[in-house]
């Protein structure tokens, strides 16, 4: 990995940030459909595969409106804090095969909560132009900053702050389970991220009702083209 390579995806990083807004326009009364996204990754004969999966719901009776996936090869090296540049390719390629446009996407992974504001949930978000929201399930540690765990009650929060500026929150969707790391993408705000979170939760996990679908859609195509 040449350092050429790193500097002109600093660039990209930093001139697509320069694009990245803080405002949800579409007013959470407007959202109608919401679309969770998921990548998983094997390997064939020393060649890696993703598969990147988007199920898109109704909002609010949390119906399954649309399921879509592809299936590629992944020719770019994994680089911590750049992996983006390997799932935004095959992001765009399933995206494109939606015929129901979501509202607002909820990414597997990070956005702001992100050394350089520009985890996967930010980077795609800002090039379909549309909301996004990072929901991880494993805290990405930045500067060597910890979270502040938040109280064992369902919809508790803590502020993820990194010198001063709020990346992002450690929320804790139900009573005694693990925490889960939010932060914002593109087009929202980290209030109304928090509360499009919870208003995803069923009783069957602690992550939103939509990654949580991309993700066991992700696992059984895998598998599927595993055994192929």
């Amino acid at each position: 990995m040449g350092t050429n390579m790193i500097e002109e995806y600093n660039k990209i990083q930093k001139d697509l940030f320069e694009r990245m807004s803080k405002d949800f326009e579409v007013g959470l009364n407007n959202v109608k459909t919401v679309a969770g996204v998921d990548l998983a990754y094997w390997k064939v004969d020393e060649q890696e595969w993703a598969v990147c999966c988007i199920v898109v719901l109704d909002y609010n009776t949390k119906k399954v409106l649309e399921e879509k996936y592809v299936v590629d090869k992944i020719e770019e090296p994994y680089i911590p804090g750049y992996l983006a540049f390997r799932e935004v390719p095959i992001f765009l390629k399933a995206y494109s095969k939606l015929q129901i446009e979501p509202d607002v996407l909820f990414f597997d992974g990070n956005g702001y909560l992100h050394p350089r504001h520009m985890g996967l949930a930010t980077h795609a978000g800002i090039i379909i132009d549309k909301p996004s929201i990072g929901v991880a399930k494993s805290y990405y540690k930045i500067n060597g900053v910890d979270y502040k765990m938040p109280e064992k009650s369902e919809k508790s929060y803590t502020d993820i702050i990194i010198g001063n500026e709020v990346y992002g929150r450690a929320l804790r969707t139900k009573d005694d389970v693990k925490p889960i790391f939010i932060s914002i993408g593109n087009k929202i705000d980290l209030d109304t991220a928090t509360i499009m979170t919870i208003n995803m939760i069923d009783e069957n996990s602690r992550i939103p009702i939509p990654t949580r679908l991309a993700d066991l859609m992700t696992h059984k195509m895998r598998k599927k083209h595993i055994l192929l």
